[in-house]
């Protein structure tokens, strides 16, 4: 068994709605690459309350993953994910 682990970065935006006072997350929408994490967030900025923009590192075997990198963000996004 190899102790070699096979890791891949994976670029995620999450858009946030305002329901009453509080900010919900809408549907993650996957990305290629870093760059169009970024350009997807911005455009998506304009229809919703909050956006952020993430890269995660993805451990492939065992599906774990490290702690989020922030790209972008837009609006308003609930505290914990203000970097």
């Amino acid at each position: 068994m190899s102790t070699n682990t096979q890791t891949t970065e994976k670029f995620i935006v999450i858009p946030y709605r305002k329901n009453r006072r509080n900010l919900t997350a809408a549907e993650m929408r996957p990305a290629q690459t870093e760059e169009s994490a970024k350009r997807i967030a911005g455009l998506m900025a304009e229809r919703f309350a909050g956006v952020v923009a993430y890269a995660v590192v993805v451990d492939e075997e065992s599906g774990d993953m490290n702690e989020p990198r922030l790209l972008a963000s837009y609006g308003e996004v609930p505290a914990a994910q203000e970097d």
